[in-house]
């Protein structure tokens, strides 16, 4: 483990955006951006495509992609549902697509508007005509769903084949609501990983119940290297109740590196960038790394 490189992508810019009451200016997110990337962040989630009625933190999307043309950037996401929002999304610039689904029925409708048959006949869509553009497939609700609680292990397993044999280029495991347990994780990763080639998995984890380190540090332990993170901690699932925020990047950037691997991140640039990003939105955000830096008093206990 040691030694070994870990990839991180920031989905701060979608996932960590989305679930705010107020739409975040272009030219802010923009500038969040180019922060990002000047952190040595290299695979940026900056936004998605899907109906502006129901995201409507999402709605200036295209308009960021536009612009974020001339960041020096190695891999910009967008976040799409289906065919039809992979052509938005390409049509204003984007050339990297993650595509949702998820293990329940009741999110899928929720947070997707189909079925789960429906959203892998999308994804297949998308595929044949992506070519070669990089391709991932979120796969929600992996340790529980907030509408028909447990999951069966059986039914991920069985979702990510079918994903891996439509060809996603990656599988992202998703915590959405932040209930896995580092015990859970284990389990899961190494079912997957034997059907699903485990440098194909990455880590999507919610900090809902303060575990998200230690799950992801059963991932590392279990062989995943690729994780996603929200700087500062931002975000949650709008169609998920229950589901506060990401697993900060900087907090992920301090544990792996704690176990010898690289993340190729610069933590103090990092750290400054999400330090401005609270004087933008005007709060504090509960990454642990940023309240370390402030210096904010311990939390009380009740006593």
């Amino acid at each position: 483990m040691s030694g070994d490189s870990v990839r991180i992508v920031e989905v701060g810019p979608r996932d960590g955006l989305q679930s705010r009451e107020t739409q975040l200016a272009t030219h802010l997110r923009i500038e969040w951006i180019r922060q990002l990337t000047a952190a040595g962040l290299r695979e940026i989630e900056a936004g998605s495509f899907v109906r502006e009625d129901l995201v409507p933190t999402m709605a200036n999307s295209e308009a960021v992609f536009h612009e974020a043309r001339t960041l020096d950037i190695e891999l910009l996401w967008a976040l799409i549902p289906n065919l039809r929002g992979f052509e938005r999304a390409r049509a204003c610039g984007a050339k990297a697509f993650a595509h949702f689904s998820s293990t329940s029925e009741t999110f899928s409708q929720k947070n997707a508007g189909c079925s789960i048959a429906g959203s892998m006949v999308s994804f297949r869509e998308i595929r044949q005509v992506a070519g070669k553009s990089p391709l991932r497939a979120y796969l929600s609700c992996c340790f529980g769903c907030p509408y028909e609680e447990n999951v069966a292990v059986a039914t991920v397993t069985d979702l990510a084949q079918q994903l891996h044999a439509a060809g996603a280029d990656e599988i992202v495991i998703s915590d959405t609501t932040g209930i896995a347990t580092p015990a859970a994780v284990t389990a899961l990763i190494t079912a997957l990983g034997s059907v699903v080639p485990i440098e194909q998995l990455s880590l999507h984890l919610h900090d809902t119940h303060g575990q998200a380190l230690e799950c992801a540090r059963a991932g590392l332990e279990a062989g995943v290297r690729s994780f996603d993170g929200s700087a500062g901690g931002l975000g949650g699932c709008p169609f998920a109740p229950g589901a506060p925020g990401n697993v900060a990047t900087e907090d992920l950037v301090t544990l792996f590196e704690a176990q010898g691997c690289n993340c190729g991140i610069d933590l103090e640039q990092l750290i400054d960038s999400s330090l401005w990003l609270e004087g933008v939105i005007g709060e504090k955000l509960p990454a642990r790394s940023l309240i370390d830096r402030r210096g904010d008093p311990p939390a009380s206990n009740g006593s």
